[in-house]
């Protein structure tokens, strides 16, 4: 259950897509929580269902929804109990936002990126234009855009500053959680650096909490508190960061962790046998059995359980 330090709580949340093929098991059973102040870091490989939890916490659904269900408690207040137009109102941008995996595809290009970093708070908390425009100006101070760009439009900007402009988006209405889906990934390394530089200050000096969605392990550890491990739409390690990447527990998190390049180490990157399952008919034991160096009889027949003793894993070697 949901603690007093905890900002959200999400207990076993169901998300399954309907395809033409069957229904996509997209996130299945997903429990974990983030503390106020706190940054929690999902990792995983490409299609673990990372992008699809995002959704899922913040209700931005598709069409072909089969099943949504689990609890999002935010403050200790469940939000799957909201209409999707109280959601909006309430929720939405105001005390959770976003910041997507490529800007330009959530900024518009005919419009000038002041004016949609102040929509927000005008749209959901009522304030004039004028007003917001000078909040929007304070974001951009804060994210490191010079204060001109306000008349700017996006495709003016390079990759670096429209990322910076969706932070600031995600920011203006003082929002106490921010989901940030993969908000590095189609940048350059030394912008990467900047933009992980900027997301530590504003933890810092705004006192938010994040929920940083990526399968860049060495750039996470940098904000990590806490880490999430997602595999095949479950969470199957959750720790504190600095025991965990000292020492995963979770035999598909020691594979991740042994693939990351090493400045100071003479072994090569490892690698992971095989490929994830599919979602439309997961295995019925442990997930990652059919990859794993250390599966044994029951990892085929039994889907294993969190171990709960300090540090979670889901994993019938802790067992």
């Amino acid at each position: 259950m949901a603690t007093n330090a905890s900002l959200l709580h999400i207990e076993d949340l169901v998300l399954h897509f309907r395809t033409t093929k069957g229904m996509v098991q997209a996130v299945d059973g997903v429990t974990f929580d983030l503390g106020y102040k706190e940054a929690v870091v999902v990792l995983g490989e490409s299609g673990c269902g990372k992008s699809s939890l995002a959704k899922a916490v913040l209700r931005l659904l598709p069409r072909n929804i089969g099943t949504y269900k689990g609890k999002v408690l935010l403050g200790g207040s469940d939000t799957m109990t909201l209409t999707d137009e109280e959601y909006r109102q309430k929720i939405r941008w105001v005390k959770m936002s976003m910041v997507p995996q490529a800007a330009m595809n959530s900024l518009n290009p005919v419009l000038k990126v002041g004016d949609q970093v102040a929509e927000p708070m005008m749209i959901h908390l009522g304030v004039d234009k004028a007003a917001a425009i000078e909040q929007a100006k304070k974001m951009f101070g804060l994210v490191g855009v010079p204060l001109d760009f306000v008349n700017r439009y996006a495709f003016e900007l390079s990759g670096g500053m429209r990322q910076r402009v969706a932070i600031a988006m995600a920011l203006v209405t003082a929002p106490s959680l921010i989901v940030l889906d993969e908000p590095t990934s189609a940048l350059d390394v030394l912008t990467q650096a900047n933009i992980m530089n900027v997301l530590k200050r504003i933890k810092n000096e705004l006192e938010v909490s994040f929920i940083l969605i990526t399968h860049d392990i060495s750039t996470s550890s940098e904000l990590a508190d806490r880490v999430a491990v997602m595999y095949a739409g479950q969470i199957v390690e959750t720790s504190d960061a600095l025991r965990f990447f000292d020492a995963p527990l979770h035999p598909y998190s020691q594979k991740l962790m042994a693939s990351v390049p090493r400045l100071r180490a003479e072994r090569e990157p490892d690698f992971i046998v095989g490929q994830p399952p599919s979602l439309l008919d997961p295995p019925k034991g442990c997930r990652f059995a059919a990859r794993c160096p250390f599966r044994f009889e029951k990892c085929e027949q039994e889907p294993p359980v969190f171990v709960k003793e300090g540090r979670q894993v889901k994993c019938w070697l802790y067992n």
